[in-house]
């Protein structure tokens, strides 16, 4: 198992020589950027990236995921290489650490908690559950099993962050009301720090 860790800091334009960004924005001090890279392996091997369900997460595929926070947005980006070719994942922040099982990674993150929710019934009410107020990414892989999903939402992170972001089995997240954020079963899990 190979496990790589890069924090990436965005400087001040004046810093770096007063380039600009990608698509042509310059960089902030207030910008917080962070990215990890883990490879997904059993549970009884893993450390930071779990497979529950190795045919649908094959231990070897690589996460990544890449978090920005701007001016009072936070930007998600998850990349996948090796996953299973042409499928669709949903996968959302949680907020736990992985562990051996997929429920240890807790419940979804929620800018704003649902506070009729608990540990046994977290939140299926689409006032809270939606991908404003969670981190929703839906992951679809092309024929190599490669893929890149992005969100980008209304909040930066405080006291809480979210701890983790796990892969479901269905392509796409549910929005009626009582099924709301509902994305099927946990089948892999990669801890990784929102900042």
């Amino acid at each position: 198992m190979r496990v790589v860790i890069v924090v990436v800091a965005l400087c001040a334009a004046t810093a770096c020589g007063g380039g600009t960004e990608p698509g042509g924005a310059k960089p902030s001090e207030a910008d917080v950027g962070t990215r990890e890279i883990g490879v997904l392996a059993p549970p009884e091997a893993a450390v930071t990236a779990f497979t529950y369900d190795q045919a649908a997460a094959p231990p070897g595929a690589e996460l990544e995921l890449e978090v920005i926070e701007r001016d009072g947005e936070t930007t998600v980006r998850l990349s996948a290489d090796l996953l299973v070719p042409d499928r669709g994942y949903a996968a959302h922040a949680h907020t736990d650490p992985c562990g051996k099982k997929g429920t240890d990674a807790g419940p979804h993150y929620q800018h704003e908690v649902d506070p009729a929710a608990t540990p046994e019934r977290p939140s299926v009410d689409p006032a809270y559950a939606n991908p404003r107020n969670e981190i929703w990414l839906e992951l679809t892989t092309d024929g190599r099993g490669n893929g890149t999903a992005e969100t980008t939402v209304p909040f930066v992170f405080g006291d809480r962050t979210p701890a983790s972001i796990v892969l479901h089995e269905h392509p796409k997240t549910e929005t009626a009301q009582g099924r709301a954020g509902s994305a099927g079963g946990r089948i892999a899990c990669f801890t990784a720090p929102f900042r």
